[in-house]
């Protein structure tokens, strides 16, 4: 069975591309993937079918979109090497690199984090998540880096899930930002939910949405434009990092959703200096502590790791302005 919404066009929406048009609904989906359903012949409009995204739309008319049911798929183990810090025979801690998608989704079925942990776990995991998404108790960021804890059996994901549910574990992030922070050390609250702007993006919404708060503090200087922070998250909301720092008028440095590299930054930069810059695609934020007690022996375990080459690399180049 699929799924249908309807957007309603308003005086103001006068003239504008219906793949736009569509893309500030509530369906969720980006652009790109309605300007396929689009032109696939999944919206219709008067009874008409609709397949050209860039027709231009009236005040008044109503668009239906008819979302297909999602193709069962069941994602198979690849041989990827993983930085595993711990494991045992009920969870293995690992370093996740930037780049990797944590569970198969639409455009990415291989090459995540689940899997590489197939592989590696040979039929052990947890089947709590679901088939798409064993083991899984928290998630990352594409391009996040750190550490991550994965439950390999039921008990392990019950734990670690309640766990992260009762916001009893420690997780800390570190970020190099724009600017310096004022005060210094903070916390910031304010729900989170999808922007009404931009549905790729996240935002901090006056209502609905949800709770979220993070507690930050900063580290020291990386040059003169920029500063480390650390950030302690009580809530688990997406991009709730890069959304709490960016309205404190902080962007995570590398972060091309939520903002953009400052023009007098680039002034300072040489030509040397804006080449080494632009190898840095990623945004700068790394999970590098994470502590929970374990699921079977009630041990408490704390791991912690230091920032990744790319992200020391940047901060040896912001320092030289």
């Amino acid at each position: 069975m699929s799924d249908t919404f309807t957007v309603t066009a308003r005086d103001e929406d006068q003239g504008i591309r219906l793949d736009k048009l569509l893309s500030l609904g509530d369906s969720g989906l980006s652009r790109s993937r309605l300007k396929a359903l689009i032109e696939g012949g999944s919206v219709f409009c008067a009874g008409q079918t609709i397949t050209d995204p860039s027709v231009r739309v009236k005040p008044g008319q109503q668009f239906s979109i008819e979302i297909p049911e999602a193709e069962d798929y069941e994602p198979q183990a690849e041989n990827i090497a993983l930085e595993v810090v711990y494991e045992d025979d009920d969870l293995l801690v690992i370093n996740k690199p930037a780049g990797m998608v944590v569970h198969p989704a639409a455009g990415n079925y291989t090459g995540t984090l689940v899997n590489a942990l197939l592989y590696h776990c040979a039929g052990s995991l947890s089947g709590i998540g679901g088939v798409k998404r064993p083991g899984i108790v928290h998630r990352l960021d594409k391009e996040t880096s750190g550490l991550m804890v994965v439950a390999k059996n039921d008990i392990a994901h019950v734990s670690l899930s309640e766990q992260f549910a009762a916001h009893s574990l420690e997780r800390a992030y570190q970020a190099v930002v724009w600017g310096v922070p004022n005060p210094k050390e903070g916390r910031i609250e304010g729900n989170i939910g999808r922007s009404p702007q931009n549905r790729k993006k996240m935002a901090m919404v006056k209502s609905g949405g949800k709770t979220a708060v993070t507690n930050y503090r900063y580290i020291k200087a990386v040059g003169t434009f920029a500063s480390l922070v650390e950030c302690r998250l009580e809530t688990g909301r997406t991009h709730q990092i890069r959304v709490h720092m960016s309205e404190k008028g902080h962007t995570v440095v590398g972060d091309a959703l939520y903002g953009r590299t400052p023009s007098r930054v680039l002034r300072m930069l040489s030509h040397e200096q804006k080449a080494e810059f632009s190898q840095f695609t990623r945004h700068a934020l790394h999970a590098y502590i994470i502590g929970f007690l374990h699921p079977r022996t009630n041990e408490r375990l704390r791991f912690e790791n230091n920032l990744p080459i790319e992200i020391n690399n940047l901060c040896e180049i912001l320092k030289k302005i």
